[in-house]
């Protein structure tokens, strides 16, 4: 699902600058974000777990569980966001069934890229 095309005639994004946060670890999870222009790090502790491209969700897992950020996303470049508050979110889930699979399959996706990286800092295999 190419969340830029679903999103594409919304007007009221969020601009932060190369450098910025977009969140911090421990903030709360009001919202979610879909990246629509720029590139983003996800941070958790001191490394770079992904870095996000435009159409990349950020912070959904606390929409999903209404928990504290456990990871900090930073600006690599100015980016464009799209800031999608509960109500929307429930709203899009609600209504849109490929929107929640997409949201279920990027929270699949990080989890597994996780799991690699424990078993690679661990040295064992999957």
């Amino acid at each position: 699902m190419d969340l830029t095309e679903l999103f594409r005639f919304e007007t009221d994004l969020l601009q932060i600058g190369a450098g910025e946060p977009v969140f911090k670890v421990g903030d709360p999870g009001d919202r979610m974000y879909v990246l629509m222009k720029g590139e983003a790090d996800i941070v958790v502790g001191n490394v770079i777990v992904e870095r996000a491209a435009p159409g990349a969700l950020l912070g959904e897992l606390a929409l999903v569980d209404a928990a504290p950020r456990t990871a900090t996303v930073m600006a690599v470049t100015d980016c464009s966001l799209l800031p999608i508050d509960v109500k929307r979110f429930r709203f899009l889930v609600q209504e849109t069934p490929n929107f929640a699979l997409h949201v279920m399959k990027v929270i699949a996706e990080r989890l597994r890229n996780m799991d690699r990286r424990l078993f690679e800092v661990q040295g064992t295999s999957a």
